[in-house]
């Protein structure tokens, strides 16, 4: 099948003269006014009848996660309160060893030295990016053929493949972000056009790029009866505040923390769709694990229950600027790294030299920085009376001592993953992509200017044709 978009004519206003018009008048497949035009020339008659594949590596790295999915505009009931999906097939794969070691050496400035190249690999960071960039899109492609041959999908069904790339740089400050992905080897390895570069449109209207979920949040899971908070645990924790819709029916996808209302104890008591990143999560935990264990995570938070939360060392660590910033607000490896933590033990060691602990209390004590600060910016959301609860997803979903600190934290509410709102949490970023990838070939906004700072809601994202 023809890519539909790959021969549209976008320019519905193009004019062309008669003989020009004269000349091509026996050729009906190539000259659609619109891409809607071009696509009921396909087997679908709209962009809900195709498939979608979605793809996520977070700021943890611990491997790709990559789903096949369908969208529709028809929930089969009279009152159409969320945008339906059907997840029909998902897959994750670790990363090659040394893709994994190159990625994480360049998420840090100069983190390439630390690289010992053989014979034929680069020796300088701008070739290590570009070596990466290819690599990541191989190792891509064969995530996506995987998951079509499990899924036994014909790939003439797929419109497209939403892919976030890994981000390497995140510098809002600074007016950029950095995804490190070569699209056109996707989309040359898989014959499906690959939807990319997602956060650089909203930064060019003078946004933070991120976060980017909030939107498709809002899509699936806003409900009118309730306040849902939508927890992410990756490496990073951002949350998203979806108010119950029938107290907010002006709550539109630009109707966002701009219009928000403090009572006298700071909390917040007006506002649409709140969204930003709250601190670090499984970044530090993981890392750390990786520093002391043989493994790569904590599972369960075991290890880190073993221990004793440090409370001198919890409040330096709290100290961290970015967790006193306002928001709209995002952060990444940057910020909060191993290099950082190894900073803030010497200088805790150096202030309090009596105090005597453990690896293991190291840990305990990271898991209570996520979720002490997750769960105090989402107590700023809550009315106490209110009908609120809170949806995990990503890894820390799966970390049951985390749960159990940020229950600990949010006595006003539920904390459940989103498996109880049908989405396992494992697979709602790379959901999201797939969503944001539609949202794209249908000339649709996907970010929420008040989420991100933005000026206006603008289409996010490149596509490359396959």
């Amino acid at each position: 099948m023809t890519n539909p978009a790959s021969t549209a004519d976008t320019r519905p206003d193009l004019e062309m003269d008669s003989d020009l018009d004269n000349s091509l008048e026996n050729i009906d497949d190539l000259n659609y006014a619109t891409l809607t035009e071009a696509l009921e020339q396909t087997v679908f008659e709209n962009f809900d009848d195709g498939l979608y594949i979605g793809m996520m590596s977070g700021t943890s790295l611990d491997g790709m996660d990559a789903v096949l999915c369908q969208f529709g505009t028809d929930t089969g009931s009279e009152e159409k309160t969320q945008q339906p999906m059907r997840l029909l097939a998902s897959y994750s794969q670790d990363f090659p060893l040394r893709l994994r070691e190159v990625l994480l050496a360049l998420c840090q400035p100069n983190g390439v030295q630390t690289l010992t190249p053989t014979a034929d690999e680069p020796n300088s960071e701008l070739d290590w990016f570009g070596w990466a960039s290819r690599e990541y899109g191989e190792f891509a492609s064969e995530v996506v053929n995987t998951l079509l041959t499990q899924a036994d999908t014909d790939v003439e069904l797929v419109l497209a493949t939403g892919c976030h790339g890994q981000t390497v740089r995140h510098r809002p400050q600074m007016g950029f972000s950095l995804q490190l992905l070569d699209a056109n080897i996707i989309a040359e390895r898989t014959g499906i056009s690959v939807v990319s570069d997602f956060r650089r449109r909203d930064m060019a209207v003078g946004g933070q790029g991120a976060p980017l979920v909030p939107a498709f949040h809002q899509a699936l899971f806003a409900t009118p009866d309730s306040t849902r908070v939508l927890l992410n645990l990756g490496g990073i924790a951002n949350i998203t505040v979806l108010p119950a819709t029938s107290d907010n029916s002006s709550n539109q996808p630009d109707d966002v923390l701009g219009n928000v209302v403090n009572n006298v104890e700071g909390n917040v008591v007006g506002y649409g769709v709140a969204g930003y990143d709250t601190g670090p999560a499984n970044l530090l935990l993981d890392a750390w694990t990786a520093l002391h264990t043989d493994k790569g995570y904590d599972a369960g938070g075991a290890w880190a229950q073993s221990g004793q939360v440090i409370e001198p060392l919890l409040n330096q660590l709290l100290e961290h600027p970015f967790f006193a910033k306002p928001y709209p607000k995002s952060t990444g490896r940057e910020d909060f790294n191993l290099a950082w933590l190894q900073d803030e033990l010497q200088k805790f060691e150096q202030a309090s030299a009596v105090i005597r602990y453990s690896s293991a209390d190291v840990q305990a004590t990271l898991t209570e920085l996520t979720a002490i600060s997750a769960s105090a910016q989402i107590n700023k959301f809550i009315d106490a009376n209110g009908n609120t609860s809170v949806y995990v997803c990503g890894g820390g979903a799966l970390n049951d001592y985390l749960m159990t600190r940020l229950q600990a934290h949010l006595p006003h509410c539920t904390v459940e993953t989103t498996a109880s709102l049908g989405l396992n949490p494992t697979w709602v970023e790379a959901v999201a992509f797939a969503w944001l990838a539609r949202q794209t070939l249908m000339g649709e906004t996907g970010n929420l200017p008040a989420v991100t700072g933005a000026s206006k809601n603008v289409v996010l994202g490149q596509v490359c044709f396959a």
